[in-house]
């Protein structure tokens, strides 16, 4: 089923009196398309658990539609909407079994016992827990008892699933497993899924589609590898990669891209001063290399190494090189680098969008018009 949220806004009353009210989602625009695995991704406080909400029915939009396929389901009840949602503390009953709980929602339904059964023990091997219905969630690990609360999502055969940060109670090593769960799950079922998540690496690893946002503003949406090797903003670059991508303060100068005093690369761009970010892997170690930078320690982690260093343009108090563990280091103060193209990318010091998606200031774009309008006369 697809998914279209058309300017979606929730604007929630102020907490203090007389204060300003709060703008929890703004002018929200995101096409999800059928059977798509779709991740909200930001920071605590962005608003994507409030979106969730709102596409779920529990939380009113303050403007905006919402529609499922044809079907504007902005007023509709949430037990109308033909959703299944999975909430961060799974909210299981623990007087029941798991069968109980799986059960649960086809008996508020009215469905007949025995189909009740038959559909729980279903969703039950979907998440592989066929051999745990008889117990009761307290019996139950974290990892069993998300994949409860999944199943019970699912056995109501939904349109739509929603899940609310559902790994963020497990621990690491059931989160990668529960995760690689969730993905399975999905495309066997090929249900549409919204998967809110503050962990970047949670939503690159399982999501198709990614919507990153920030202060209830949607900054980019796209399939995760492509928006980390696009990012359309300084904030989209900081927030995804680990270890976090290198900011540095540069400026063009005849076409020239300095960090600091050193030329780094030629450029199509006006001057003006930019924001640059390298990415750690993008960093090539070379004698002769433009970028110096004052090594701190480096750390050696197997198949590759990072060196730790500083540099007095750079907006982050450390600066993390990825190279090969194969290529022998100097141990010297300072090392020289060159960088990859394709893991540098520069940013618009005032509004902090990439420079190709910055468009050309009006009294320029009239200039160059003016100037294709006499080159067509003169042909």
């Amino acid at each position: 089923m697809k998914i279209s949220i058309q300017n979606l806004t929730k604007v929630f009353p102020s907490r203090k009196k007389g204060g300003d009210p709060v703008t929890a989602v703004n002018d929200m625009c995101v096409e999800i398309p059928s059977g798509k695995l779709v991740g909200l991704l930001g920071p605590s406080g962005c608003g994507k658990s409030t979106s969730l909400f709102m596409l779920s029915g529990l939380e009113a939009p303050t403007s905006g539609r919402i529609y499922f396929d044809d079907l504007d389901v902005t007023d509709l009840a949430p037990e109308r909407r033909g959703i299944g949602l999975v909430f961060q503390n799974y909210a299981l009953y623990p007087h029941m079994t798991v069968e109980q709980n799986i059960m649960f929602p086809l008996q508020n339904m009215r469905i007949e016992k025995n189909i009740c059964k038959e559909r729980a023990l279903d969703a039950a091997k979907l998440v592989q827990i066929e051999d745990l219905l008889a117990r009761k969630p307290s019996e139950l690990s974290g990892g069993q008892q998300q994949r409860v609360a999944i199943a019970r999502a699912l056995v109501k055969m939904p349109n739509v699933l929603l899940l609310d940060e559902p790994l963020s109670n497990l621990d690491a090593r059931l989160r990668l497993q529960t995760r690689e769960e969730i993905k399975r799950i999905q495309r066997e079922t090929g249900i549409t899924t919204v998967f809110v998540t503050h962990d970047q690496e949670e939503a690159m690893s399982i999501c198709d589609i990614m919507v990153v946002m920030k202060k209830g503003v949607v900054q980019q949406i796209g399939a995760p590898q492509a928006i980390y090797d696009s990012p359309a903003n300084l904030f989209v670059a900081n927030f995804l990669g680990t270890p976090p991508i290198n900011i540095f303060k540069g400026i063009i100068k005849d076409h020239k891209l300095f960090i600091g005093e050193e030329e780094i690369m030629d450029t199509e761009y006006a001057d003006q001063e930019v924001f640059v970010g390298i990415r750690p892997e993008g960093f090539i170690y070379d004698p002769n290399g433009k970028l110096s930078l004052n090594v701190d320690h480096i750390e050696v982690m197997g198949r590759d190494k990072t060196v730790v260093s500083v540099h007095p343009s750079s907006q982050k108090p450390t600066i993390r090189s990825i190279i090969d563990s194969d290529i022998s280091l100097p141990e010297a103060e300072v090392l020289k680098f060159n960088i990859k193209p394709n893991k540098i990318f520069l940013f618009n010091a005032t509004s902090e969008v990439r420079l190709d998606l910055v468009e050309e200031e009006p009294a320029v774009q009239e200039e160059n018009d003016k100037e294709e309008q006499l080159g067509i006369l003169e042909e």
